[in-house]
């Protein structure tokens, strides 16, 4: 038999809303003047971005510390050409080792002269006249993890310099960190990009050592969960399995972060790449293309410019899907499954056997009554079952590879245990 697991799913409340402090019959004109929330957000990260999971680009998983100006425009123009931007990926993230071994005389952080001869302001201008987004990268520590000057103890003058360049997109590293709590490392950065007066992402790339996701929702816009992924099937299944652990805690404005997609990075198979690419748009992961999108294979743009998975990913609902039964040797026969809105459900048949196998969801681990019909819609081969299921769902799946699916009930009970989402 299989195994349902009992997950509490995330409630449908919006976070960093402004609380009303509307007058009502008996209140002063006092009233708003004694409890102003004007700075409501300003001790919080309350900057309005990350309603979906951030989209885009980033330069680590390809091309390492081996990066330029000429890389960055040169992709910027392929995310336009290829017509990615146009699905969402507007981030243009610039990682590790763009900036000189040194500071300047006057403190401040200097892009590498030989690979950023322009500066990182007439980059973001670039940026920006395509439509797009600049992200740039620091860690708290007082070096990054290649060795370039950390922003430990330097956040309120770096967060001014990524200001004045236009940047639009911070992400935050853990390297050389003077074993100093993480809770008092990343706070001070976010109070200094607030203070710039410019809407930054604030990424925060903590590893999940101290478990992020339990304090970091008023301090960034996502937070990694895990450590770094490499491209191989091991790595990738053990983090979902690392990340899932956190699914009630994320939610518009706050996000879980698995770390960056390996996409047409080479390591993995197609199959093992469609399940990577569905699990990541399931968990309301970033979306952050880590291959070289300047040379991009027709297999791979397949993957991630689909249309139907990137919606599940970026649902207004904003709740991540997470594993809700298990079954086979090892467990490796998985559904995976949340809600979303309009009384949906993404759900994901995903087979981790080394052998092809039928995927079964029962109702009951979905949270659906046993005598719901749904109408079922596939999102890989873009067709919708021409008969509409009640009480299980089963599909034949390769080794390695998932199926992923909407399914829309059609008469729902008013004793769902999913209507309180809606």
């Amino acid at each position: 038999m299989g195994k349902r697991r009992e997950v509490p799913l995330l409630h449908s409340q919006r976070y960093h809303q402004k609380p009303s402090s509307g007058l009502g019959v008996g209140f002063s004109n006092l009233f708003n003047t004694i409890y102003d929330t004007s700075k409501y957000g300003i001790l919080q990260l309350n900057n309005g971005l990350g309603q979906t999971p951030q989209m885009g680009w980033n330069s680590w998983n390809f091309f390492g510390c081996n990066i330029s100006e000429v890389v960055i425009k040169e992709t910027a123009d392929a995310l336009i050409s290829t017509g990615l931007a146009d699905l969402g990926y507007v981030y243009v993230n610039i990682d590790d080792c763009w900036s000189s071994v040194t500071r300047n005389l006057k403190g401040q952080l200097v892009p590498n002269p030989k690979t950023f001869p322009s500066g990182i302001k007439a980059l973001a201008d670039y940026v920006h006249g395509k439509g797009l987004k600049l992200g740039i990268y620091s860690d708290a520590g007082l070096f990054t993890c290649e060795v370039r000057p950390g922003s430990l103890f330097h956040e309120k003058d770096d967060a001014q310099q990524f200001a004045s360049w236009d940047v639009d997109y911070l992400k935050y590293d853990n390297c050389f960190n003077l074993d100093i709590d993480p809770k008092e490392r990343y706070p001070p950065m976010r109070d200094a990009l607030n203070a710039t007066g410019r809407t930054i992402f604030y990424s925060l790339c903590e590893w999940g050592v101290e478990d992020p996701a339990l304090w970091a929702r008023g301090v960034g816009n996502s937070w990694r969960t895990t450590g770094d992924i490499n491209d191989t099937w091991v790595s990738m299944t053990t983090i979902a399995d690392l990340n899932d652990k956190w699914a009630a805690y994320a939610g518009p404005g706050g996000w879980n972060d698995p770390d960056m997609l390996e996409v047409g990075n080479g390591g993995m198979t197609h199959q093992e790449y469609r399940s990577h690419f569905s699990i990541w748009a399931l968990m309301k992961a970033p979306l952050l293309i880590g291959c070289d999108v300047r040379n991009i294979t027709a297999e791979t743009f397949e993957i991630i410019s689909n249309k139907e998975v990137i919606a599940v990913n970026q649902d207004p609902l904003g709740v991540q899907g997470r594993k809700v039964y298990v079954e086979g040797p090892d467990n490796c026969l998985q559904v995976w499954a949340g809600p979303l809105s309009k009384h949906r459900l993404a759900v994901v048949l995903w087979n981790r056997c080394s052998e092809a196998a039928i995927v079964t969801a029962p109702w009951e681990a979905l949270g659906l009554e046993s005598s719901t019909s749904v109408s079922v819609r596939d999102l890989w081969q873009h067709k919708t079952l021409d008969r509409n299921v009640v009480a299980s769902f089963d599909a034949e799946v390769d080794a390695h590879d998932c199926h992923m699916y909407i399914f829309t009930p059609q008469a729902v009970s008013q004793t769902n245990s999913l209507v309180s989402f809606w």
